[in-house]
């Protein structure tokens, strides 16, 4: 891992980089024209007093590089919180110097100094590189749940 890496919590400064991240983790994805956040949505779910959801910062040589979005949940068989990553992106010119793990790794301390009983994410079927560095990190893919998901007018019908 590069010395020059740096991890460090995202500040609303950083709301126009954190979007240029999420648009290309989108495009990289093939779900470009799925992204809808604005800065508003990540003022008010990242960076307001009632935001459930956080933010990490890479940093290479002092240029963003990275970052990573997670929130807390809640485990009911541990009896304690554990950490979701939503998504996790390095910049393509900035893979294999340890971005990726270092801001796992920052991940995982918080995970320990908040008693998480848990630190999980996906991962898309196809996308094999990603899939070799979690198993290299040892792991383990959870195979025996299947993720369900409202959205849209489905989500707007079981609301009423």
């Amino acid at each position: 891992m590069s010395s020059s890496i740096v991890v460090r919590a995202a500040d609303m400064g950083d709301t126009s980089t954190i979007l240029r991240f999420i648009r290309d983790l989108a495009i990289y994805e093939h779900a470009e024209d799925e992204v809808l956040t604005t800065p508003e949505h990540v003022h008010r779910t990242i960076f307001s007093p009632e935001a459930t959801a956080h933010a990490l910062i890479c940093e290479d040589a002092g240029e963003p590089v990275g970052m990573a979005v997670y929130f807390f949940n809640y485990s009911t068989w541990q009896g304690r919180n554990g950490i979701y990553l939503e998504d996790l992106y390095v910049d393509p010119a900035a893979r294999g110097k340890g971005a990726g793990t270092a801001m796992l790794k920052h991940l995982a301390r918080i995970a320990v100094e908040k008693d998480c009983g848990r630190f999980e994410w996906s991962v898309l079927d196809w996308n094999t590189p990603s899939i070799e560095f979690y198993d290299r990190l040892g792991a383990k893919p959870q195979t025996e749940w299947i993720r369900y998901r409202l959205t849209g007018q489905e989500l707007l019908d079981l609301a009423k």
